[in-house]
């Protein structure tokens, strides 16, 4: 496997993973961590407020002098996973809409293309993608079932973003051009999407317990839910 040129913390840590993997020696992290989750229903915004998070978090380790960044990650993990296949990312974002290929679609892409991947690999991949971004710690996940990977884990803390139906609605409809109606239909298939992503990943139904804070979107701003998480987060000991 070709080395990664590129300076990017997760494409060095996707590295040192599949190269240990290949080589059989595997890392463990005995005190995995610290990590934060993000989870949001559609139209509650998290990009932004995971990239402010993670640039205080790293003000505060180094006035601590602890020399580590925090990243945040969302998309890098759909682009590694992708790269590591051979395909491109649209050929596999229908994963994280948790959906999947019918029996016809599998063998007419079987023999339709060399590049063809299964399900069961596209997700194996996903899978080990993540678990490698998050190896070192110090990360933000937002979103692609991140609570699933860590909530297990003691050194981490799990969000989510909510907001009221109709804030949601008329949030969507500005920023895509939609009629209120369309917006609607969206949110409900979208959050129903998000929700059987983290399911799949987890192998069993849950509900918002799996959760250690919600944030109402409509009356926090992101100043209040930084500070917010912060605090948590150093009662919690992990920072």
């Amino acid at each position: 496997m070709a080395k990664y040129k590129s300076e990017h913390p997760w494409q060095r840590t996707f590295h040192k993973y599949f190269t240990e993997i290949l080589s059989e020696k595997p890392f463990l992290r005995k005190d995995p961590g610290p990590y934060v989750s993000i989870a949001r229903d559609f139209g509650c915004t998290a990009n932004p407020l995971a990239k402010k998070l993670s640039a205080e978090l790293t003000k505060i380790n180094m006035q601590r002098g602890i020399k580590k960044e925090w990243n945040w990650i969302n998309k890098e993990i759909l682009e590694a996973s992708a790269k590591e296949l051979g395909l491109k990312t649209s050929e596999i974002t229908y994963v994280f809409r948790s959906q999947q290929k019918s029996t016809i679609d599998e063998i007419v892409s079987a023999l339709s293309s060399k590049y063809y991947q299964s399900d069961r690999k596209i997700r194996k991949t996903i899978t080990e993608v993540i678990k490698s971004l998050l190896s070192d710690g110090n990360i933000v996940i937002v979103g692609r079932g991140g609570v699933a990977f860590t909530q297990h884990i003691p050194r981490s803390l799990h969000i989510k973003l909510k907001a009221p139906l109709e804030w949601r609605i008329n949030r969507i409809s500005k920023n895509y051009n939609l009629s209120h109606e369309e917006a609607k239909k969206i949110i409900k298939k979208v959050d129903k999407e998000r929700k059987a992503l983290v399911e799949t990943f987890l192998g069993k139904t849950t509900d918002e317990t799996i959760f250690d804070i919600i944030y109402n979107r409509e009356t926090m701003t992101e100043a209040q839910i930084i500070k917010s998480v912060i605090c948590v987060m150093e009662s919690k000991k992990l920072i």
